[in-house]
């Protein structure tokens, strides 16, 4: 988990969450995204008894990674979603076809087609980059 371990080191206070835990959007869809973040002040807002089940909350940040099961299209509809519902950043990772859809408000959403490129947290996250192709290969 690159991106957890860097929010500790650069002291970004924030909740972050796996697959197990369990979202209602705004929009009453519920979510579980791969791997998500929520500002610690916006999680610390909400009542303690929502913080038990699948919180009233959108994540700022949402990363989905497609499996064999997941339809593209699904998850593009997905990643709109979480945008239409307050997330500032979202990225859907594509691992068969190597490909990376980053999810902004107000934004087109923006098309990587391989994965050997320096994929950035900004604006969310200023400063954090990875590169999948190195993951991947490593």
């Amino acid at each position: 988990m690159y991106l957890g371990s860097w929010l500790l080191q650069k002291g970004i206070k924030g909740k972050v969450f796996d697959s197990s835990a369990g979202f209602t959007l705004p929009n009453s869809a519920v979510r579980s995204p791969d791997f998500s973040w929520i500002r610690l002040e916006k999680w610390a807002a909400l009542p303690g008894n929502d913080k038990e089940k699948f919180a009233h909350i959108c994540p700022d940040f949402v990363i989905e990674v497609r499996s064999k099961s997941d339809s593209v299209k699904f998850l593009k509809n997905k990643m709109q979603e979480y945008v239409e519902n307050g997330c500032e950043l979202s990225w859907l990772i594509d691992r068969f076809n190597q490909k990376v859809y980053i999810y902004q408000p107000d934004l087109p959403v923006i098309e990587h087609h391989h994965f050997d490129f320096q994929l950035s947290g900004e604006p969310l996250f200023p400063g954090f980059e990875i590169n999948l192709h190195e993951i991947e290969n490593s």
